[in-house]
Order: structure tokens, then C-alpha cells, then sequence
């Protein structure tokens, strides 16, 4: 029987996974806006799901909420930072108040969870970290521009803190989900206001496949939770889980452009090193 807290309950991946996981006999300590989302939960499994009401934003209750959790469950195994949601629009169509809310909702917010859960795993001795990314994290989509924003940022600070934790035990994962059945297309992202020049944009594209609740994702929420799940017995931990055929398929067509199109920068990268030779990298990772 393993412990998890997870952000984000109330639906998408973290209530599919929430089901799950009580249903196997685990415990699982939920956070969600709203406790009355989960009020069957709780009324089926009784102590075995502990809830908090918590919203990202706001910053100063996290770990007071994650400390909380602890105290009251005594050893908590796997941290899934999931709460977050996709903003939509060009750079130039979303509002100030939405940039706001998206960074501080999908990066600062997600940044804390796990900065409030290391002294807890630490003092354990290990655990596991999973981190909801998406495609979006490894991938530029025009017309989500401050959603891939959240989602690269989040991505390098989780890549940065696997290798500053490991020594203690803790591992982490980001998860990559493609798209998928959830309520991220229908009712959870939100589409920014409309500047009509931007109708000739590739960025359109996006609002209007957010915007078209006929679409079918290709993804099988309940079979990507089954590998977020089985991926936290894996030593050691993956750093990244993608996760659907598209999101595979995207992220490497993007890696090799990238790879590709750096490769054509290396004579201009090394004519800038100094002339005499001198010294070297500030960090030397021995591998």
C-alpha cells in the first residue's frame, strides 16, 4: 500500500487517478477548490481519502496544506503536482489578468508544491515526484503561447531539481500527456478574447480546436494514469513519460529540428570563445 497527494482531484487525470488508486487499497490525500466535487469519493472510502481545499494561486497556503497532509497521514510515497489548466490565444490576445492566473496556476504554483513536499521526502528518505506536463512542455504550439510557457518553465525546474534531489532518494518524473479524453479540451482550457488580424495566424487553429467540442482526442485517460501509476515502481524513476502516439510523434519531430538546426550554429558558437584558451565550463557533470 503506497500514500499519494495529488493536486487536482476534482477531474481530468487527478480524479481518474484518485479512483484508482483508492480502489486498489492506497491511500490518497486530495487537494481540489471545492471538496464537494468529491463528495462520493468520500463517502465511499471514508479515511482512506483525505482532502484539502486548496487553490494554487494562492501561494501562501501550500505548504501549510502539504505539512498538514503530512502530520495528519504520517509518510507520504508520491507527490503528483496534476492542478493546472491550458490558456489559449496569441501573446497579443491574452489578457494581463490571464497571464497572471496561468503562471501562477501551472508554473509558480506547481514550483511550490514540490519545494513544500522535498523537506517532508528528505526526511523520509526518499519518494517519488510526478510532474503533469504535456506535449506542450517539449513542444511550441502557436496559440498557446503562456500555456507553453508554463509548461517549459516547469519542465526545466523539474529536469534541474531531478538531478539536486537524487542524492537523497527522490525521484522525478514529468509526465507528457498528448491529447486525451479529459476536460481539458471540453470545459477546462480557456480561450483567450479575439483580435480579428489574428484570424490569418497558424495560432487560430488552436482556439478553434480548443473551441470545437465535437473533436475526439486520441488519448485513453484511464490507460495514460495506468502508466503514470506503474512508472512510480521503476528504478530508477524515468525523467520523462510521454504519453500517446501524437505526443510522441511531435516531440520528436520538434527534437530533431532543433538538434538539426543547432548543429548548423557550431562554427559561430565556438568563434566566440575567447582566443587564449582559457578555462571551461562553470559546471562539470561527470556521467
Amino acid at each position: 500500500m503506497k500514500t499519494w497527494f495529488i493536486t487536482g482531484i476534482s477531474s481530468g487525470f487527478g480524479r481518474v487517478m484518485a479512483e484508482k488508486l483508492l480502489a486498489a487499497g492506497d491511500r490518497v490525500a486530495g487537494t481540489l477548490r471545492n471538496l464537494s466535487a468529491v463528495e462520493d469519493l468520500k463517502s465511499q472510502y471514508g479515511d482512506q481519502l483525505y482532502l484539502s481545499a486548496l487553490d494554487l494561486t494562492d501561494t501562501a497556503a501550500i505548504r501549510p496544506t502539504i505539512d498538514a497532509a503530512w502530520a495528519a497521514l504520517g509518510h507520504i510515497d508520491v507527490v503528483v503536482s496534476n492542478a493546472g489548466y491550458g490558456l489559449m490565444g496569441a501573446a497579443e490576445e491574452v489578457t494581463d489578468e490571464q497571464i497572471q492566473h496561468q503562471l501562477a496556476t501551472n508554473l509558480i504554483g506547481s514550483i511550490q508544491v514540490v519545494r513544500a513536499a522535498l523537506p517532508h521526502m528528505r526526511a523520509q528518505g526518499g519518494g517519488r515526484i510526478l510532474q503533469i506536463s504535456s506535449t506542450g512542455g517539449q513542444v511550441a504550439i502557436p496559440g498557446g503561447s503562456l500555456y507553453i510557457a508554463s509548461k517549459w518553465g516547469i519542465e526545466g525546474f523539474m529536469e534541474t531539481v531531478a538531478q539536486e534531489v537524487a542524492v537523497f532518494g527522490i525521484g522525478c518524473t514529468i509526465v507528457e500527456p498528448g491529447s486525451a479524453r479529459t476536460s481539458f479540451r471540453h470545459g477546462g482550457a480557456i480561450v483567450a478574447p479575439r483580435i480579428p488580424a489574428y484570424d490569418i495566424s497558424p495560432s487560430r487553429r488552436t482556439n478553434n480546436a480548443i473551441e470545437d467540442k465535437t473533436a475526439i482526442s486520441l488519448g485513453d485517460p484511464s490507460k495514460m494514469v495506468d502508466a503514470m501509476i506503474a512508472s512510480v515502481d521503476q528504478n530508477p524513476a524515468p525523467l520523462r513519460l510521454p504519453l500517446g502516439s501524437d505526443c510522441h510523434t511531435l516531440i520528436a519531430r520538434s527534437l530533431a529540428a532543433r538538434l538539426a538546426h543547432h548543429e548548423t550554429l557550431r562554427d559561430l558558437a565556438f568563434s566566440t570563445d575567447s582566443s587564449d584558451g582559457q578555462g571551461g565550463s562553470p559546471v562539470v557533470h561527470d556521467d
